[in-house]
């Protein structure tokens, strides 16, 4: 089955990381600012999905 086959490389997954990091951030700094909304919600979705990819998808053996 294709769900059986999909797996995050080391690299993938460091990149990953970074990006939910840096949405993280940029969240924060929005939401300190009081800044627009749509910009809590672009990054939040981001980081959301970056951790959420991480935690659900197995890493590939090397």
């Amino acid at each position: 089955m294709l769900a059986s086959q999909i797996t995050l490389t080391p690299l993938i997954a460091t990149i990953l990381i970074f990006l939910a990091v840096l949405a993280g951030n940029r969240y924060r700094r929005v939401w300190k600012a009081e800044g627009p909304r749509w910009q809590l919600w672009l990054f939040g979705l981001i980081a959301a999905l970056a951790l959420l990819t991480l935690a659900f998808v197995p890493m590939a053996p090397l």
